[in-house]
């Protein structure tokens, strides 16, 4: 008697993937639309796990999601190329019952994330371009600069506190900028022990290395601000009073396209000067800024926002009037939302800002 060979076929069933990612081996969860298919280890290689859903499911429709991380987009993109409709998630907005947050593992966290892609509950995070990407890491790695040369030059000022050096009257001024002149005396230094010298100096060389990649870091910038890509929009940016180049490269490579934010409160809330609130009944309670959002944005706009609050003379009636009821460093944000505010405006539509402007009331 002949046997009978059914052909799989799961044209158009959709076939959902959480992924757990790590280094080395990836948790994956497998469900269909309404079966928990299976949970599984596998290296961490897109198109290893294409091909088991090639093979279990063929003609389906694959789905899948990971939470974004230090393994960045690639993983993404590759899946894409599978023909895998892939998304990454914020694991802030991914929904978690106590019960998952007690008993955490790899297995818990993968089947969580294929059951709400499969319920449909996950928002999907914006994915910049792998060009964008690689433009931002520069101007990300500037602030990395800055904060190393802050650090080692706050070393230099506790070793020179620590062994009793005063710092001579003539540099009082120079050693709040660390004038040539300032690090030519630090560099000449000489402490009872060459011991002591010797760790001294490789601090004093230590800053100045930095400040000479800083450098050059700052002409590629510039550099890069000059590509077609980025120069209009760098202009008009820097039309906003308070908002220099290094500002300008920072929010069009950490935002890059405005038009995705489709109001203002989605742009403040993204970059995260929108503040924390508690209602209860009639109670309604604002406290600091949430933690979430785009630190290398909110960090830049503030700065700014404490220039344009000088210097522009509607922000600067606006920072007085906001310090008589509350703090400085309060009254500054809401400085820096009026900036973000101008930002959105002159990018979206694609004028430089006029700073004939009339005054806007509180």
């Amino acid at each position: 008697m002949q046997s009978q060979v059914k052909t799989l076929d799961f044209t158009g069933q959709n076939i959902y993937t959480g992924i757990d990612t790590h280094k080395k081996n990836w948790r994956v969860s497998i469900y269909s639309e309404e079966l928990h298919h299976k949970t599984f280890h596998q290296p961490p290689k897109p198109e290893i796990l294409f091909r088991y859903l090639a093979k279990h499911f063929p003609n389906g429709t694959y789905y899948s999601v990971y939470e974004a991380g230090y393994c960045g987009f690639w993983i993404h993109e590759q899946l894409l190329f599978h023909g895998i409709n892939s998304i990454v998630v914020n694991p802030a907005d991914v929904p978690t019952t106590d019960r998952e947050k007690k008993q955490k593992s790899d297995s818990v966290d993968s089947n969580k994330l294929a059951r709400h892609l499969r319920n449909g509950d996950l928002d999907a995070i914006y994915i910049h371009s792998r060009d964008i990407l690689e433009d931002r890491s520069l101007i990300r790695m500037r602030s990395t600069l800055v904060k190393e040369i802050t650090r080692y030059k706050n070393r230099i000022k506790s070793d020179l506190s620590f062994f009793g050096i005063e710092i001579p009257e003539q540099y009082h001024k120079d050693q709040q900028y660390w004038s040539n002149k300032f690090i030519q005396w630090i560099s000449e230094l000489e402490f009872n022990q060459e011991s002591g010298t010797d760790a001294f100096r490789i601090l004093v060389n230590q800053v100045k290395y930095l400040r000479k990649e800083l450098l050059e870091v700052n002409k590629k910038i510039r550099a890069l601000s000059r590509n077609e890509y980025y120069r209009t929009r760098a202009e008009l940016l820097i039309s906003i009073h308070g908002i220099g180049l290094i500002t300008a490269m920072v929010i069009l490579t950490e935002i890059d396209d405005i038009h995705r934010f489709s109001n203002q409160e989605k742009l403040t809330s993204y970059v995260g000067l929108t503040p924390t609130s508690h209602s209860s009944g009639d109670n309604q309670v604002h406290g600091e800024m949430v933690n979430r959002g785009n630190k290398y944005v909110k960090k830049a706009i503030i700065e700014a926002a404490w220039v344009a609050a000088r210097v522009d003379p509607v922000l600067h009636m606006d920072f007085v009037a906001y310090s008589r009821r509350m703090k400085k460093n309060k009254a500054i944000v809401r400085i820096a939302s009026k900036l973000l505010n101008r930002v959105n405006f002159v990018l979206k539509n694609k004028v430089p800002y006029n700073d004939g402007a009339e005054y806007d009331p509180i």
